[in-house]
């Protein structure tokens, strides 16, 4: 069993077996450009009911005993004769951190300032308070694997005096950074759901990009040269100092505070070379008082054009110090790469990227760790990954370079008030016989072998990364939380030069005939879908069935099919895992899709075009599906799921599949349903199936004893 290292902070692990699972609540999607042209015409600014200029914006928490007692929301315009968006020929540097202890964001930020074409993806510079100007802004941020658009309203907190509260510019007319961090806060629910965060976290959302996190404390020997190769391959950098007791320290730096990493520099002193780093303290003041600081004497050491070309002397929270210096008194340097090769030296060579999403669901898929899940480490979600030798490797390399990364999605719309699970993944390298299989790998595989990472950490961030050198091979990835029964929702990327990554344990990656794209698929659809949306952004069982069966299923021509409450109640039981009674637009898609899927396999084994499969036709659709059943697991579902004759429609096929494809049914459930019948006769042995089998598709419980349990109560009432 590998070594299992959980770093902790503040926060402990949420008890064992307590469930926090609930969805990850999409932000707000507005039309900028609709709004826009909107405001215009009607010659009005705009206001954002989703944000208002309010104090339910900023937040509930202590950020409100920061607050003066006149505070105010003005427009750019009130503040200043000649408000500048952005001004691209000023000082990069211009930005400084107000009331919010978000330092972590403005370090991020700054970092981001010297890339100005990342900078225009998430700060649009057609935007201005004289063209077009209608009081809108929006900003582009990269969230959980999607880029969103956020739109805000240019109404800036202030203070009697007219001074902004919150991130203002050293420039006073200059506004793209407070507007800024108000997109920012409301993507993330509020101005103080900004006061806790990582640097690591705010670069990976203004970029989408990778971290490598170097513990300076272990940092290793080529360390220079790593952060010479960041350097001249544009990656954005931020470090953090040691919390401590005293804010401001005697040798000028902030306990516990974020800075930027802007620069490197090695010169040549009269004893010899020296590795210099520049950094910037967020706020916008107070420096590093020790050597290459401002007023240090080691300046004299250089020549006269270099102590010129490098030394300013002025208050903006920009110094120097030496890399000895900087691996002291930093804890974690973040490194955030737009591509995953950093570390390995390939600089300028294409990466592949590859994301899944997925969900760690109380009885079903949220496993644990290996040390906390009493075997059902299996469980867990199963990635299979195939890593290839890339076809321009120098004469195919023993080892590829491979970074996995693991994130958990926030459940709450405010990002500070569902705390982190402690979460990690394990990689294993899987034997011949089980390289071509679809289904998840069973128990005995993760007691017999070892993982490729055998000190797995757990950490209570956000994201878990990792950076492997992997010989070409077949890999599973098993992602989980430290404890079972934890649920959350998350996304797992995968970087190499090339590579296959697919989910293991159903049917995820099938793909339909040009015919039904073309039949169900396409803008009509959408707008069909939207249109049910517009008014409900979450529908119940009955809107369901509304939409389902005012579709034109041209495909059954010869009967009418029709979806009933009850039917679609099951569907919406098996998808939504939250258990609100409703589904959004976005798990709506994903049972569209499903439903395509099931109805070209089930025209396809209707061969008498009656609209049911008999047990023949039901064993071969579930074959077609990709899913192994065996005959007596498909006899039992049709008792369950079809007519008295055992027929079964297409509704109860749709039922059927989701629960096989969601709870997972495999030989165990066999064996398990098989030995609920040993010893009894025809009428009892007939009874317990029936009894076995409701359990089995009506719970999320996999414990076979537990099963027993239930249906030996169902056997005697």
């Amino acid at each position: 069993m590998p070594f299992l290292l959980c770093l902790k902070k503040k926060k402990s692990p949420v008890p064992l077996g307590r469930s926090i699972f609930q969805k990850h609540t999409p932000p707000i999607q507005q039309n900028y450009q609709a709004l826009l042209e909107s405001c215009l015409k009607n010659k009005c600014l705009f206001t954002d009911d989703t944000f208002p200029a309010h104090i339910s914006s900023i937040g509930t928490g202590a950020l409100l005993k920061k607050l003066p007692r006149n505070l105010q929301w003005k427009r750019p315009h009130a503040l200043h004769k000649s408000p500048i968006f952005y001004a691209a020929h000023r000082k990069q540097l211009d930005l400084c951190q107000g009331l919010v202890e978000n330092c972590w964001f403005l370090a991020a930020l700054e970092a981001l300032t010297f890339h100005q074409d990342i900078l225009a993806a998430v700060v649009p510079q057609n935007q201005s308070f004289e063209r077009k100007y209608a009081g809108i802004f929006h900003f582009r941020f990269w969230h959980f694997g999607e880029w969103v658009d956020v739109v805000v309203d240019d109404l800036l907190p202030v203070n009697e005096a007219g001074e902004l509260l919150f991130v203002s510019s050293v420039y006073k007319n200059v506004f793209w950074g407070a507007l800024l961090e108000k997109a920012y806060a409301k993507l993330y629910g509020s101005y103080e759901d900004l006061q806790i965060g990582q640097v690591s976290e705010a670069l990976v959302d203004f970029t989408g990009g990778v971290n490598t996190r170097i513990k300076l404390a272990e940092a290793p020997p080529g360390l220079w040269d790593i952060l010479t190769r960041a350097t001249y391959s544009r990656s954005l950098m931020g470090c953090q100092t040691q919390l401590g007791t005293t804010k401001v320290l005697k040798n000028g730096l902030v306990a516990g505070h974020a800075y930027t990493v802007t620069g490197i520099r090695k010169v040549t002193c009269q004893y010899g070379p020296e590795n210099l780093v520049r950094l910037r303290n967020p706020w916008g003041k107070i420096e590093w008082k020790g050597d290459w600081s401002d007023s240090s004497y080691k300046w004299e050491l250089l020549s006269p054009k270099e102590k010129i070309l490098l030394r300013k002397k002025k208050d903006d929270g920009e110094f120097w110090m030496s890399l000895q210096d900087f691996k002291i008194h930093f804890v974690d340097l973040v490194i955030c790469k737009l591509t995953p090769d950093l570390m390995s030296q390939e600089d300028g060579k294409k990466w592949m990227y590859s994301l899944k999403s997925g969900r760690w669901v109380k009885g079903s898929t949220a496993g644990g760790s290996l040390e906390f899940s009493n075997g059902n480490f299996w469980m867990n979600p199963q990635y299979w990954l195939n890593v290839l030798p890339a076809e321009d490797s120098q004469k195919s390399p023993s080892t590829c370079s491979v970074v996995i990364s693991l994130m958990q999605k926030h459940s709450s719309k405010h990002r500070n008030r569902a705390p982190h699970l402690f979460i990690g993944f394990l990689l294993y390298k899987v034997d011949l016989q089980y390289q071509e299989s679809t289904r998840k790998l069973p128990p005995g595989f993760f007691t017999q072998h070892q993982p490729v990472n055998k000190h797995q950490v757990f950490l209570d961030e956000r994201e878990v990364t990792h950076d492997f050198h992997l010989e070409p091979c077949v890999y599973v990835i098993v992602p989980s939380t430290l404890e079972p029964q934890q649920e959350s929702e998350f996304i797992l990327r995968v970087f190499s030069r090339k590579h296959v990554l697919r989910e293991m344990g159903g049917n995820t990656s099938f793909t339909l005939s040009k015919e039904i794209v073309d039949r169900y698929e396409g803008k009509i659809w959408e707008d069909f879908f939207t249109k049910h949306f517009e008014q409900n952004p979450e529908i119940n069982a009955v809107q369901l069935q509304r939409i389902l069966n005012n579709i034109s299923w041209r495909n059954f021509q010869s009967f009418r099919l029709n979806f009933s409450l009850d039917s679609c109640q099951g569907i919406l039981a098996l998808l939504d895992l939250n258990a609100t009674g409703t589904l959004s637009i976005q798990e709506f898609r994903v049972l569209w899709k499903r439903l395509l899927f099931y109805l070209e396999v089930f025209q396809k084994r209707d061969t008498k075009r009656s609209g049911k499969l008999d047990l023949v036709e039901l064993h071969a659709a579930v074959q077609e599906t990709g899913i192994s059943l065996s005959n007596e697991v498909c006899n039992l579902m049709a008792i369950r799921y079809g007519d008295p004759d055992l027929q079964i429609s297409f509704e109860s096929f749709v039922c059927f599949m989701l629960r096989v494809e969601i709870m997972g049914v495999d030989d165990d459930d066999t064996l398990f349903l098989k030995q609920c019948c040993r010893g009894g006769d025809n009428q009892t042995c007939t009874r317990m199936r029936k009894a076995a089998l409701f359990q089995l598709f009506t719970s999320n419980e996999k414990s076979s004893s537990s099963r027993l349990n239930m249906i030996t109560t169902d056997l005697v009432n």
